[in-house]
């Protein structure tokens, strides 16, 4: 497969996996990774998390413009810290950023498509002002359906480009046809739990998956 020099993680919920698959495509594209907006900190980050998962050296890593403590969503962790998130502050790095023999970057968003940055603006917002393609990344479970098709929705709404949906953590064929059939996206992957998680798993996988 064929990937964009320049795409966005997103998900339809949280705890899905969507960090994973970040890590799983930065590792196989050799590509570099950039979380604009990270809470949590506390229990530590998405980026050290796919720094470590990818083994890749320091220079894939663009450091987030807004970090906060608390494992809240972004409104809410910003607020307890006394901080706007101010999108205009927040851009995709310069071709000066990331080495100029790499070739892509990986942006992740937090959470899901419809969560709140402010009292004004959702991380669809971002996404849309980014103006970057995304993949959609949901749990191969109950309920997936619905989730993923009102997400795909939402992203027509804003005439954001969708690559393709991967489903994570499982099989289902019934899901992907549904999915690929409403949602009018083809399903790029059906990933299954991954285990062990290691730079070198990573790298198979994302062979397996996504190889031509």
């Amino acid at each position: 497969m064929i990937f964009p020099q320049r795409f966005c993680i997103t998900g339809t919920d949280t705890d899905i996996g969507k960090t994973v698959v970040a890590a799983l495509l930065t590792k196989g594209l050799g590509a570099s990774y950039f979380k604009p907006i990270q809470s949590g900190t506390d229990q530590g980050s998405d980026t050290d998390t796919v720094r470590h998962l990818t083994g890749l050296p320091q220079d894939h890593f663009i450091p987030p413009v807004y970090t906060f403590k608390a494992p809240l969503s972004p409104h809410l962790a910003a607020e307890q810290e006394q901080v706007h998130i101010d999108l205009s502050r927040i851009t995709l790095p310069s071709q000066a950023g990331p080495p100029a023999s790499r070739s892509h970057l990986v942006v992740e968003g937090a959470g899901g498509l419809m969560v709140p940055l402010n009292d004004r603006e959702l991380m669809i917002d971002l996404i849309g002002q980014l103006a970057l393609p995304v993949i959609l990344v949901a749990a191969n479970r109950l309920g997936t359906i619905n989730q993923t098709l009102l997400s795909l929705q939402a992203l027509a709404l804003r005439s954001i480009p969708v690559i393709g949906v991967i489903l994570n953590l499982g099989r289902d064929d019934n899901n992907a046809r549904a999915i690929a059939h409403f949602g009018k996206v083809p399903i790029l992957a059906q990933i299954p739990r991954l285990d062990p998680l290691s730079p070198s798993a990573l790298a198979t996988g994302f062979n397996r998956f996504f190889g031509d």
